[in-house]
C-alpha cells in the first residue's frame, strides 16, 4: 500500500481546537500520541470520536538522529501505520481516585524524606553524630538545637523541624484518605491477605496496577514492576557437522530490567522485606543457607508475592499458606 500524505496541520492543545479538527476529518481515525502529563486527559478526549487511540511509550521507539516536532509526527504516524507503536495502557479509571491519593501520599513521604537528610546533615556538618530517629523526636529538640553554638543554624534547623511538622501532618491526612479510598475496592481484602502486604502497600499495588487482566502472564507483571532478570547472548548458533545446532553457551544474567513501574517495585521490595522477618522467614532463611545471597533471597520473595498477587487478584481468592510452593533462587 502506497503512502499518501491527506492533510497536515498545527492546532491547539485545547479540547474544542482538537475536536474540531477531528471532526473535519473523513473516515475511520487512528490516532497515536506520546506518553506525557496531558496524556491520560487527551486520551478521555478523543477516545469517543474515533476507531482507535494508541498512546506509545517513548523510550520503546527507534531512535533518530533529527529530531522536531513535524519529523516526529510524520515518524508516529509511520509507526502507527505499520503497526510499531508499543502502546500504554490507558482505560480503566476505576482506580483513578485511589491512584491520585497514591501520588499525593507518595509526594509528601519522598518531602518529608528530604527534611529528614536535610536535618541530620546539618548536624553532620558540625561534626554532631546523629544516628537513628531521637533527632525527629519533639521532646528533645531543644536538647539537640542546645549542641549548636550558630544561631543562625539554629534558626535554619529550627524551621526544618516545623516543616517536618506539617509534613507529618500532611502524610498522615494523605495516608487516611488513601486507605479510606482504597476500602471502597473489594480487591484490596484479596491483596492484604498476602504476606508482606498491608493496607498501604494494597492501597499502592491496586492503584498502579489497576486491573490483573492487562498482564496474561506473570512474567509480563514482574517486567512492569521491574523484578524480571534481563540475559544476553550472542552466536547462539554454530554449525555441527553441516548442520545447525544451538550452541552451548549459557545467557549473560544483565541483572533487572530498567523500564518499569518505580512505586510498585519499592512496593514489592517492601513486601518482600517485611515477609522476610515475618511469615516467611523460613523460607528466606532456606535459601540464604543454601548459598543464595541475601539480596537475591529478597529478590525471589519480591517475584514470588508478585506472582501470588497477579494470580490470586484474577480468580479473586484469599491467600492460602497450605497452596504455598517452595521458593527457589532465580
Amino acid at each position: 500500500m502506497l503512502e499518501r500524505l491527506f492533510a497536515e496541520a498545527v492546532i491547539e492543545t485545547t479540547a474544542s481546537a482538537i475536536l474540531d479538527f477531528l471532526r473535519s476529518q473523513r473516515g475511520n481515525l487512528h490516532v497515536t500520541f506520546e506518553e506525557s502529563p496531558q496524556a491520560a486527559w487527551l486520551y478521555d478526549l478523543i477516545r469517543p470520536h474515533v476507531a482507535e487511540v494508541v498512546v506509545c511509550n517513548p523510550r520503546q521507539l527507534p531512535p533518530k538522529d533529527d529530531k522536531a516536532d513535524k519529523i516526529d509526527a510524520k515518524r508516529l504516524a509511520e509507526l502507527l501505520r505499520t503497526n510499531g507503536l508499543k502502546a500504554v495502557y490507558h482505560g480503566d479509571h476505576r482506580t483513578q481516585a485511589l491512584k491520585e491519593l497514591s501520588r499525593s501520599h507518595g509526594t509528601i513521604v519522598s518531602d518529608s524524606t528530604q527534611v529528614k537528610n536535610r536535618l541530620k546533615g546539618l548536624f553532620r556538618k558540625q561534626g554532631i553524630s546523629c544516628t537513628g530517629t531521637t533527632v525527629y523526636n519533639k521532646e528533645k529538640r531543644e536538647q539537640w538545637l542546645a549542641k549548636l553554638d550558630n544561631c543562625a543554624l539554629r534558626s535554619r534547623i529550627s524551621k526544618l523541624f516545623r516543616e517536618l511538622d506539617c509534613l507529618t501532618e500532611l502524610r498522615n491526612e494523605a495516608k487516611k484518605e488513601l486507605l479510606a479510598e482504597a476500602r471502597k475496592h473489594p480487591a484490596t481484602r484479596v491483596l492484604r491477605s498476602i504476606p508482606g502486604i498491608g493496607p498501604l502497600r494494597a492501597a499502592v499495588i491496586l492503584a498502579f496496577t489497576i486491573t490483573p487482566h492487562r498482564f496474561r502472564t506473570k512474567s509480563q507483571f514482574c517486567k512492569y514492576c521491574g523484578l524480571a532478570v534481563t540475559s544476553k547472548i550472542t552466536g547462539e548458533y554454530v554449525i555441527v557437522d553441516g548442520r545447525v545446532a544451538r550452541s552451548r553457551k549459557k545467557p549473560l544474567v544483565r541483572g533487572l530490567n530498567i523500564n518499569y513501574n518505580h512505586t510498585l517495585k519499592e512496593a514489592f521490595k517492601g513486601a518482600a522485606a517485611t515477609a522476610a522477618i515475618g511469615t516467611w522467614k523460613p523460607h528466606y532463611d532456606t535459601l540464604v543457607a543454601s548459598g543464595t545471597r541475601p539480596s537475591l533471597a529478597l529478590l525471589t520473595l519480591a517475584r514470588k508475592i508478585a506472582s501470588i498477587v497477579l494470580a490470586l487478584w484474577k480468580k479473586g481468592e484469599l491467600y492460602d499458606s497450605n497452596k504455598m510452593k517452595t521458593l527457589h533462587a532465580v
